[in-house]
């Protein structure tokens, strides 16, 4: 296993050399593979995820059908790091959106190395902390926002954690995700389209226009950059911006 401070993963990347070595002997990796369902909402976390490409969404199942995401995890952060720090049970789902690749540990050998090392249980506390912040801003977007405001904050995500200009996604995968209509995304998807800020393939989406597109989206954008730069210090890096 290659030294973590090399790691593409922020957080391993940010662990004292002692915190490394006592990680790096336990950690595996895994392939994330599109869709695949990495633990479910009520159930026991088996695994800690610490992605190095792609991204991982939380999504929360309601009755009707619909799978609203609450957060995106990808290279910035890790997923299912409260099961290391209190044994809980997933309380929304896991699932992989774009493949990728991640390091992954047993979560309790991970809770049993946190009680050897109090800078690694506070990094992953940090980390933590970010999600819930995360999660919250996107409740209050969910409920405040526009939905033009709210994809264009999306998109911005999205190309933020695959550092690409390339999204691998469907108008049905990004209704689903913010629990909307597959209707109305494509109208606002047109006129993004239109505007040249995005151009649209069956499957994929290229941002053309990364500045206006930012511009475009709603205050959380830089609200949840702001809240990973305070709490974990990463702030999105493309090559191309």
């Amino acid at each position: 296993m290659p030294e973590l401070s090399n790691s593409p993963n922020h957080l391993l990347a940010s662990l004292t050399p002692q915190d490394s070595d006592l990680l790096r002997p336990h950690l595996m990796k895994q392939e994330l593979t599109f869709r695949s369902v990495l633990y479910q909402a009520e159930q026991k976390i088996d695994r800690v995820y610490f992605p190095t490409a792609g991204f991982i969404s939380l999504v929360v199942g309601l009755s009707d059908g619909f799978m609203v995401e609450a957060g995106m995890v990808g290279k910035n952060s890790v997923v299912g790091a409260g099961a290391a720090l209190d044994g809980r049970v997933g309380i929304n789902q896991a699932m992989v959106q774009a493949a990728g690749w991640s390091l992954t540990i047993d979560a309790e050998v991970l809770g049993k190395l946190v009680s050897e090392s109090d800078t690694l249980r506070e990094a992953l506390m940090r980390h933590e902390l970010v999600s819930y912040a995360l999660t919250q801003q996107i409740a209050a977007c969910n409920a405040r926002h526009e939905l033009d405001e709210r994809l264009c904050r999306w998109l911005m995500q999205t190309r933020d954690l695959l550092e690409s200009d390339t999204l691998p996604l469907t108008q049905d995968f990004l209704a689903q995700m913010l629990g909307v209509q597959r209707s109305s995304v494509t109208l606002i998807a047109r006129k993004l389209q239109e505007s040249g800020l995005i151009k649209y393939k069956r499957g994929h989406i290229q941002v053309i226009d990364s500045v206006h597109l930012r511009d475009a989206s709603c205050e959380c954008y830089e609200t949840i950059n702001h809240h990973f730069e305070r709490l974990i210090r990463w702030r999105p890096h493309h090559p191309n911006s």
